[in-house]
């Protein structure tokens, strides 16, 4: 766990510390040795999710902000557009496919910037997910040896 860097070594090595303070412990039963294992690894779970989770907040802001970008881009080409249209005497075909054109270029880029945002925000919250999945499934091998060694009843799942 020492050499291991990341969320999953840092919860492990905090089990398997409690684990062997756990197993030199012969004041508490079995049960309570177990529970003091579990809450111990639960709460070294704790503190890593946030340190996983920190910088998805960046990533779901620049989702919805690059939406919202797109869309005023999108109403300043219309607003463009319409501007040459309401010009006095013939209207400056030019002028109104420019604005129809700015604002349909920002709104592409605003949707575009938003779906690679989305998609990276799913990755790493299916990333995040896993790491959760291993860290559990490491903790409850940590103590499920620790109750079949010590021979705990109320273990069954």
């Amino acid at each position: 766990c020492d050499q291991q860097k990341g969320s999953v070594a840092n919860v492990v090595r905090a089990g398997l510390m409690k684990y062997k303070e756990m197993g030199a412990e012969h004041t508490m039963n079995t049960d309570q040795r177990v529970l003091a294992i579990q809450k111990e690894i639960e709460e070294s779970t704790a503190l890593e999710l946030p340190m996983l989770e920190k910088n998805l907040v960046i990533i779901s802001t620049i989702a919805s902000v690059a939406t919202l970008t797109g869309l005023l881009g999108t109403v300043f080409g219309m607003i463009k557009a319409f501007a040459a249209l309401a010009q006095a005497g013939n209207p400056d075909a030019t002028a109104l496919a420019s604005g129809i054109s700015e604002a349909l270029i920002n709104t592409a880029l605003g949707i575009g910037t938003s779906a690679l945002a989305i998609i990276g925000y799913n990755y790493f919250t299916s990333k995040i997910d896993e790491l959760t999945y291993s860290i559990d499934e490491a903790g409850f091998s940590i103590i499920q040896t620790f109750a079949a060694q010590h021979g705990s009843k109320g273990q069954e799942s």
